[in-house]
């Protein structure tokens, strides 16, 4: 077995400083939570739950939800784009340096194999496009097409690390603005049915896409099997 880098090695490492940044915001993040849920404990547990379905659900559910409960949109803009870089700064390099044998994640291993697997199902389209074919995976609102896995197919199709993260955090960043707008409407639309309609019919979607996926992974498996 190799011995554990040291600090400094990580630190020379592109990927080593990228994770130290991802860690650094993740904690003040954190930090953030903690101060706001002694001022104002109740707009905190919406930031908190916005956050944690970003990351379970998706974008769509986090965002939904925030509009919900009467977030403006620099707010819901902000927190996306804040918890969405954290993801991509925190996951990719911890990929990329598992990749080369630099960290030990074997509590992630399921989690990383899963991102690795989700990216080469689409490694040969995207590399075809380059940066453009990246930039759009990213940016369009398919299952799992999020900047993680984006940021995972860059690596893979051979980007260099600036290409890679300014490609992903910016379609990313383009992605958010676009579904801002898209609730904005859809919440109107569905105001009728009270406010949290629009978060409800995402819900469903993400269900059902969650459901088809499961169902399309027991079929191949079944098939394999056979």
């Amino acid at each position: 077995m190799r011995p554990p880098p040291s600090w400094a090695r990580l630190w020379n490492d592109a990927e080593g400083r990228i994770l130290a940044i991802g860690v650094l915001l993740a904690w003040l993040l954190v930090i953030a939570l903690g101060i706001g849920w002694l001022v104002a404990p109740e707009w905190t547990l919406v930031f908190a739950a916005m956050t944690g379905l970003n990351l379970l659900i998706g974008r769509a559910a986090g965002m939904s939800f925030g509009y919900a409960n009467g977030l403006d949109h620099a707010v819901v803009i902000s927190s996306n784009v804040v918890v969405e870089t954290i993801q991509v700064l925190v996951i990719y390099p911890l990929f990329v340096l598992s990749w080369r044998n630099l960290v030990d994640v074997r509590r992630l291993h399921r989690f990383l194999l899963q991102m690795r697997r989700s990216a080469e199902a689409s490694e040969a389209q995207v590399a075809r496009y380059g940066m453009a074919g990246l930039f759009m995976f990213v940016f369009l609102p398919f299952w799992m097409t999020g900047p993680v896995v984006g940021s995972i197919i860059g690596f893979l199709i051979g980007l260099k690390t600036r290409q890679n993260l300014a490609t992903v955090l910016a379609a990313t960043y383009v992605a958010i603005g676009i579904w801002a707008l898209l609730f904005d409407q859809l919440n109107e639309l569905l105001a009728a049915y009270g406010r949290y309609a629009a978060f409800g019919t995402v819900l469903l979607f993400a269900a059902a896409a969650m459901a088809i996926r499961r169902f399309g992974r027991l079929r191949h498996g079944s098939g394999a099997v056979g």
